[in-house]
């Protein structure tokens, strides 16, 4: 789609020429892939700051763990070559392929992109949420903060960042990247937006976490030292969640609970 009233595109070279174009006006955006931004009319936008120009390493492995550059396209993360003592490897697939888009699409659809977009059914905030991701901010005054994926995203197109903040990258511990994984998801169709995306992860210390996403506005995640009974971990699903069960086209709450709920209790039978 044209955005007709966007009247400059800047490359941004470095974080000082970021910080001084994308200082918090409203009419000014940050772009890495548009795959959203240039989906639908933004009528409020002067100013695009294409984000690709910084030239961000898509990811970085070290002993410490994975980071994930804003800019790394979706694409990408079922190629990167991991260690192969980090068990969590599959989900990186198993994400990739939740996310309602072509391969076309996924090739340059960004992380960050889908982050910042926060809908509940981001296949990536799934997949950074359940492995204790944390989030690297840049403010316009230069300033750097880290916020948890899980609490990154606070609602539907809803999200921690402040006027003129930018996402700049996700690390994920090495520590949840050893951890074995299993996960559900469900759509409507075929090929459909995901419905309820859930992830199970059991750690090597005994530790079991679980994630919701796409049947919640934001990330739900269950935090239990072992692995719990099926049945007490969808009743704590359920204690948590109550009424708040996400309302859409692409499924109605009811029915989003129900198969959270038995995926839930599927991921921890799993996992036991």
């Amino acid at each position: 789609m044209d955005l007709n009233t966007v009247e400059d595109w800047v490359a941004a070279v470095d974080a000082e020429q970021l910080r001084r174009v994308h200082d918090g006006d409203p009419a000014v955006a940050v772009v890495a892939g548009g795959t959203w931004l240039f989906s639908t009319p933004q009528p409020h936008l002067r100013t695009l700051v294409d984000l690709t120009t910084l030239e961000w390493e898509p990811f970085t492995v070290t002993d410490g763990g994975l980071e994930l550059a804003a800019t790394c396209p979706i694409g990408v993360l079922d190629r990167i070559p991991l260690p192969a003592g980090w068990a969590a490897r599959p989900l990186f697939r198993q994400c990739v392929r939740a996310l309602l888009a072509s391969p076309k699409v996924r090739s340059v659809a960004t992380v960050g992109g889908n982050l910042c977009t926060a809908l509940p059914a981001g296949a990536v905030t799934a997949l950074t949420a359940a492995l204790d991701g944390v989030a690297e901010l840049w403010a316009a005054d230069g300033g750097v903060r880290h916020v948890p994926v899980e609490k990154f995203v606070t609602g539907n197109r809803s999200t921690v960042l402040g006027p003129g903040e930018v996402l700049r990258s996700v690390r994920l511990p090495a520590a949840a990247l050893r951890s074995t994984t299993a996960s559900r998801r469900s759509s409507l169709t075929r090929g459909g937006r995901s419905a309820a995306l859930v992830v199970g992860r059991r750690d090597p210390d005994g530790g079991f976490v679980l994630t919701v996403t796409a049947s919640t506005a934001r990330p739900e995640v269950f935090r239990l030292p072992t692995t719990p009974r099926p049945d007490e971990l969808a009743a704590a699903v359920e204690r948590r969640v109550a009424g708040a069960w996400w309302d859409d086209v692409h499924g109605a709450p009811d029915w989003r609970r129900a198969t959270t709920l038995r995926f839930a209790a599927e991921i921890a039978e799993e996992l036991a």
